[in-house]
């Protein structure tokens, strides 16, 4: 199967989806799942056959670095 950013997330077969220990214990979180070659797909949890994006493992790579880093504190309201 050819996968395309935006695919619908039920179409993607035989991977696993999870989420952080640290999402929301309502659910409201994205998911991610491995792909057989090396890139992660990314879902939001409410709406888990809505589409999904999907990354190169090494913009998976980049982007956690840049988390890791702080690059986009800016972006979350913090709690103090």
């Amino acid at each position: 199967m050819h996968i395309d950013n935006g695919i619908e997330a039920t179409r993607l077969q035989d991977v696993t989806w999870r989420k952080s220990a640290r999402s929301n214990p309502n659910g409201n979180c994205v998911e991610l799942a491995g792909l057989g070659d090396g890139g992660v797909a990314v879902r939001n949890s409410r709406h888990p056959s809505g589409p999904a994006l999907i990354y190169t493992a090494a913009e998976m790579a980049a982007f956690i670095q840049g988390a890791k880093d702080g690059d986009f504190d800016d972006l979350v309201p913090s709690d103090g």
